[in-house]
């Protein structure tokens, strides 16, 4: 990705404290200094250059450049010193923190980390906020959606690739009759394939519930089911079948038409940075015609605009 090949060959942990340390002098802050270093630097990278800065000013380079910077570019460079379950859990918890909760991020997030990842995140949570994640979520949120958010915590999806025929076709047939073949939904039954078979299993029952249903399994969701849990179950369809796709269309999604939604924006390309940041791009291109780079030049401004076009890399 953009960020992982550039500016590693002579990287300086020290060198670069000292000019984080210089932009943060005086009057001002030299937010292009911050831009040339952070969004050219891996994660790893990034940590040493916290250690070189405790160590050679005696504070906290997160805390710094908390107090120096504000807005959108402020979110960016905090989001880029962390390690990603910590951005992940971060996010969750400013996700749930105060009135409201911001279910697309909840979503986001527990629809497209693998177990192990959500695993980490978990403990991580738990390390931060003195409080397990899954009892934020449950006080959080209710209903199937809820039951929807616990059964991905347990971080228990099958992770194999065997496809069981029978088993497969067994599956198609209970979600059309959970859904479509009958009055009302019993959303359980999506919930126990979705959440728990394996990406190739499930590949396979979309194919079978095309054949028995004559539709796709994403138009049913949207017929049968709303708001957060529809938005949940097309989420984990989406990942399922294309993840970086899912990030592109969310990103489209967050910009186009009027106004922004700058938490999502930022989340996946702080989040994907380092993962599937091409990918994205090369789904992104093909699924709308233009460039992930075009739309974030045509969406943002300002220092915001140059620190995510860095990460986007060129076009």
């Amino acid at each position: 990705s953009a960020t992982r090949d550039k500016g590693t060959a002579n990287f300086n942990p020290d060198a670069d404290a000292q000019k984080l340390r210089e932009s943060m002098k005086g009057a001002g802050t030299n937010e292009a200094a911050i831009t040339e270093i952070l969004a050219h630097r891996t994660i790893a990278q990034r940590q040493r250059i916290k250690i070189a800065y405790k160590q050679t000013v005696g504070k906290d380079l997160a805390d710094d450049l908390s107090s120096e910077l504000s807005g959108n570019f402020r979110s960016v460079v905090l989001g880029l010193l962390m390690l990603a379950p910590v951005y992940d859990a971060y996010e969750l918890r400013n996700a749930m923190k105060g009135a409201g909760t911001e279910e697309a991020c909840l979503i986001d997030i527990l629809a497209s980390r693998s177990n192990e990842e959500v695993k980490v995140i978990n403990d991580v949570y738990k390390k931060e906020y003195e409080k397990k994640l899954e009892d934020a979520v449950t006080g959080d949120t209710s209903g199937m959606f809820q039951r929807v958010l616990v059964s991905l915590l347990t971080a228990g999806r099958d992770e194999s690739t065997n496809v069981d025929e029978a088993q497969a076709i067994q599956d198609a047939k209970e979600i059309y009759e959970a859904g479509e073949a009958r009055w009302g939904t019993d959303e359980v039954k999506f919930l126990t394939v979705l959440c728990v078979r394996n990406r190739n299993h499930l590949l396979r029952v979309f194919q079978e519930y095309q054949k028995i249903s004559g539709r796709d399994i994403e138009e049913s969701i949207k017929r049968e089911m709303s708001g957060c849990l529809e938005d949940v179950f097309l989420a984990i369809v989406k990942c399922i079948r294309n993840k970086p796709a899912f990030f592109a269309e969310r990103l489209y999604k967050s910009m186009k038409g009027l106004g922004t939604t700058d938490s999502v924006l930022i989340r996946i390309m702080v989040a994907r940075a380092e993962i599937d940041m091409l990918d994205i791009k090369a789904q992104f291109l093909k699924m709308y015609g233009k460039t992930l780079h075009s739309f974030i030049k045509g969406d943002t401004s300002g220092d915001y605009r140059k620190i995510l076009l860095e990460l986007c890399g060129g076009e």
